[in-house]
C-alpha cells in the first residue's frame, strides 16, 4: 500500500499521520505491507520502484531484497520491490538513498530529543526480512512508538 508517492515531500506513517515534511522529494513510492509488522512495531515498510503510484494504491510486486535501518534502538527492514528484476544501479541508488535518509533522520531524532543512533545497515535478503516480520494480530492498534 503506497503511503508516500514518488516525488512527494510528505513523509506519512501507516496511520496517515504526517511524520515530517522533507526538503527533498522521495525518489521512490514508499509504503507498507498490510498484514505484517516490522521491527519498530509499525507495518512492514516497502519501497516500490517504478513510475509514481497514487497515495493509497494497493499493488502486488516482488520483493527483490531489503535494506536494514537501525533507529532509536530498533531494527527495521525496508523491502525493495519492483515488477522487474533490479538492476545494479537501482540497488546502489536505493542504498545511497537510505544512507542519506538515516543521516537526516538521525538529525531529526536528535532535534526531537529522541535518543539512539540512526544508521543504514545495508542490503539483505527479502526472505530474511519477511521472516523477521510478524503477522498482524486482531489486537494491533497501530504503532506504539512516536515518529
Amino acid at each position: 500500500m503506497i503511503e508516500i508517492p514518488r516525488g512527494s515531500f510528505l513523509k506519512r506513517g501507516s496511520s496517515g499521520h504526517i511524520d515530517f515534511v522533507s526538503p527533498l522529494p522521495c525518489p521512490f513510492n514508499y509504503g507498507s505491507v498490510p498484514g505484517y509488522i516490522g521491527g519498530e512495531g509499525d507495518l512492514l515498510d516497502a519501497v516500490v520502484l517504478g513510475p509514481r503510484l497514487p497515495l493509497g494504491t494497493h499493488t502486488r510486486v516482488r520483493a527483490w531484497g531489503a535494506i536494514g535501518l537501525s533507529e532509536r534502538f530498533m531494527y527495521d527492514d525496508k523491502l525493495i520491490c519492483s515488477r522487474e528484476p533490479l538492476r545494479s544501479g537501482q540497488r546502489r541508488m536505493a542504498l545511497r538513498f537510505f544512507h542519506f535518509y538515516a543521516l537526516c533522520k538521525g538529525w531529526l531524532n536528535f532535534w526531537r530529543g529522541r535518543k539512539g543512533a540512526t544508521r543504514c545497515e545495508g542490503w539483505g535478503s527479502a526472505d530474511a526480512a519477511i521472516a523477521r516480520a510478524r503477522p498482524i494480530g486482531p489486537d494491533w492498534r497501530g504503532p506504539q512508538v512516536p515518529y
